[in-house]
C-alpha cells in the first residue's frame, strides 16, 4: 500500500501504542489505522488516568488535499478532531480506516481523545464541533470590537445570569434603557 499523503512512499508496519499497530509513511509520518483493530485496542485498556500534554514546539501534520484510501482508492472523509483546531482526520467508510498526520495521534492524547477516537467521525461530534466553532468565531469578533477586558467581564455576567430565578426579567431589564 501506498501513502495516502505522500502518494509514493510505501506503508510499512508502525506501533502506535503498546498493542495498537497500524501503517506508517516513513516519509511524512502519517499512520493507517484499522478502526477494527483499533476498537479492540481500546476495549483493552484501563480508564485514562493522566492527561498527556503536546508540547508548543511539536508539529501537527494536517493534509490539505482529498487523500484516497490506500486499500479500496475510494476518497476518504474528513472529520474535523474540535472546534478549536484544524486537525482533521479521514476516513475511509469502505474499508473503515483512518489515516492519522504526522502529530495527530499525540493531538488525540493531548485532547484526552485517544480512547474516543471513534466517535470523532460521528454527526452528533461533527455538530458538537460546528458549535465549537461557532462560538469560538463569535467571541473572537465581540473581543475585536469591545476589547478583551470587556468581553471577560460580560462572560461573568453570562455565567451569574445563567442559571438566575429571574434572569428573563433581569435580561429584560438590561435590555431597556
Amino acid at each position: 500500500m501506498h501513502c495516502p499523503a505522500c502518494r509514493t512512499s510505501r506503508l510499512q508496519p508502525a506501533k502506535l501504542e503498546d498493542g495498537l499497530l497500524g501503517h506508517g509513511c516513513p516519509q511524512c509520518s502519517g499512520t493507517l489505522v484499522s478502526l477494527l483493530h483499533y476498537r479492540d485496542w481500546a476495549e483493552r485498556q484501563p480508564e485514562q488516568e493522566g492527561v498527556a500534554t503536546l508540547a508548543a514546539e511539536e508539529q501537527v501534520g494536517e493534509s490539505s488535499h482529498a487523500l484516497s484510501c490506500p486499500k479500496c482508492a475510494k476518497l476518504m472523509s474528513k472529520f474535523q478532531i474540535s472546534g478549536t483546531r484544524a486537525n482533521r482526520l479521514d476516513l475511509c467508510g469502505t474499508c473503515d480506516e483512518a489515516w492519522l498526520d504526522s502529530g495527530e495521534w499525540q493531538l488525540l492524547k493531548a485532547l484526552e481523545l485517544s480512547h474516543r477516537m471513534p466517535a470523532i467521525f460521528t454527526e452528533a461530534w461533527q455538530r458538537q464541533v460546528r458549535q465549537q466553532a461557532s462560538e469560538q468565531a463569535r467571541r473572537e469578533r465581540f473581543t475585536r470590537i469591545a476589547g478583551e477586558e470587556a468581553i471577560a467581564r460580560a462572560d461573568e455576567i453570562r455565567e451569574w445570569l445563567k442559571d438566575h430565578p429571574q434572569r428573563r426579567e433581569l435580561l429584560f431589564y438590561i435590555g431597556h434603557d
